[in-house]
């Protein structure tokens, strides 16, 4: 059966409730489509399941610096884990009732079923066939788990089922140590766990800055058991589960593979668009209009594989609702690459990455160590550095990765900066009030200045460090 439609929107999560939002400025003749569970990974799974369980974790670690604040009573505290996981599932919940509003009025204009291409102007869904003028495809992604790992049933968990556990641990490994693993592992020491972490390579959280890595890892270490640099394997043992890395043995209770996601592009029918796929099973993407090759078929979100980030996503769903039903597609200007693990301290990544940039012979690097930053010391969160790198003959501010306290703040500051193409001498004519975090920031862009043609006489970015800790 053929049904004529505008276009069709394959996948409810962030990305396609941002084409939906577009698509609905244009026209009525439209369908979304959704396989699993409605109400967006982030809400569900992702970013506030998971800082809701950090907060609890950072809020009951905190007692360890009682004391010396002049605190007592520290060592009668406990964190009721199923408490804290009760919490976590009722905010969860709440937020995840927030985003199925957005597509309860659709009437039959909402569909739950398996989407397949038959074409880049077909569609089946659950055996009824549609013809549609474009196709928006944004399924979202899974975690990634090798097949064999299931055989520990229950005990194996990702982020689509840890938020679901009633209690855990007491012992637990962590497999995978970017952004989701760094959080996750610290998160569940912190609130008393006995937490080993395994990874196979040797940078952490997204950071490609050798410095922040080491003092990275150094101070996780002070938190969990961290082993780097070898495979994870995996077996059953009396007692729980035996996990091995090299010449490191660690018996667990339950295990949580956070290893990254992959896009849920396997049974999507993608071969059918008569394009190039990769050996991933991927179609070349433009980032600019989202459009595979010439088609009129635009895929956004995770599923593309490109910045798994919920921004980005949103911002994909902005472009291909709009492309898709466009004469033409338009090229849009993305914006300023960041990302933020909200470790403690935290990680941010702006603009271009250390491993990108030329930092022997093009590139400065401006670096602060927070260790003895006045506020910081203040709340007894004096740990981590930033750095920031500019362009050795402009001054032009390229980036930054940061592990530092509050980074999420001065991500945002940097990521404007790098946006606006500021110069580290146009960042230093700014104001920073006293006692700021960000005075660390100036430190590190003072660094950096230093290494860099002058500024103006009469320029206020070259007001200097005045040399007493109390005042930077």
């Amino acid at each position: 059966m053929g049904h004529a439609l505008d276009t069709i929107i394959i996948g409810a999560g962030t990305a396609g409730l941002a084409a939906l939002r577009e698509v609905r400025k244009r026209t009525s003749r439209y369908l979304i489509v959704n396989e699993g569970p409605w109400g967006t990974t982030c809400a569900r799974v992702g970013c506030m399941p998971s800082k809701s369980l950090i907060e609890a974790a950072n809020a009951f670690h905190r007692r360890h610096a009682f004391a010396e604040f002049g605190l007592r009573g520290a060592e009668a505290l406990s964190a009721d884990i199923p408490a804290v996981l009760e919490r976590v599932r009722k905010l969860r919940d709440d937020f995840v009732a927030g985003a199925l509003k957005a597509t309860d009025n659709l009437g039959t204009a909402r569909r739950k079923g398996r989407a397949t291409l038959l074409g880049p102007n077909r569609v089946d869904i659950d055996g009824t066939a549609y013809d549609t003028r474009s196709i928006i495809l944004a399924p979202g992604s899974r975690p990634t788990l090798p097949e064999e790992w299931l055989a520990f049933g229950d005990r194996m968990l990702t982020t689509d089922t840890l938020f679901e556990q009633s209690t855990l641990g007491p012992r637990i490994a962590v497999i995978g140590m970017g952004p989701i693993g760094v959080e996750l592992s610290q998160a569940l020491a912190r609130l008393g766990l006995q937490v080993a972490a395994f990874t196979t390579g040797d940078t952490l959280g997204g950071l490609s800055d050798p410095v922040l890595n080491a003092e990275l890892t150094a101070l996780l270490k002070k938190e969990l058991v961290l082993h780097t640099q070898a495979k994870a394997e995996l077996r059953e043992v009396t007692g729980g589960i035996e996990v091995s890395s090299g010449p490191h043995r660690m018996v667990v209770d339950q295990v949580v593979a956070a290893m990254g996601r992959v896009p849920n592009i396997q049974y999507l029918g993608l071969e059918t668009l008569g394009v190039p796929l990769d050996e991933r099973g991927m179609p070349e993407v433009d980032p600019g209009t989202l459009q595979i090759g010439d088609l009129p078929v635009f895929l956004a979100g995770d599923a593309n594989g490109q910045t798994p980030l919920l921004h980005e996503a949103a911002d994909e769903g902005h472009i291909a609702g709009m492309n898709a039903l466009a004469e033409s597609p338009t090229r849009f200007q993305r914006r300023t690459p960041m990302s933020i693990v909200f470790s403690d301290p935290q990680i941010a990544v702006v603009g271009q990455r250390r491993a990108d940039l030329d930092t022997e012979h093009t590139v400065v690097t401006g670096m602060v160590d927070y260790a003895q930053q006045g506020r910081a010391r203040t709340a007894l969160r004096n740990q981590g550095r930033l750095c920031v790198y500019a362009d050795r003959s402009t001054g032009r501010l390229l980036g930054a990765e940061l592990c530092a306290p509050e980074a999420e703040h001065m991500a945002h500051l940097l990521a404007l900066a790098v946006q606006q193409k500021l110069s580290v001498h146009d960042l230093l004519g700014m104001p920073f009030y006293h006692p700021t975090l960000e005075e660390g920031l100036r430190t590190a862009l003072r660094d950096a200045a230093r290494q860099l043609p002058s500024a103006r006489e009469s320029d206020l970015s070259s007001c200097p460090a005045m040399g007493v800790a109390a005042l930077e």
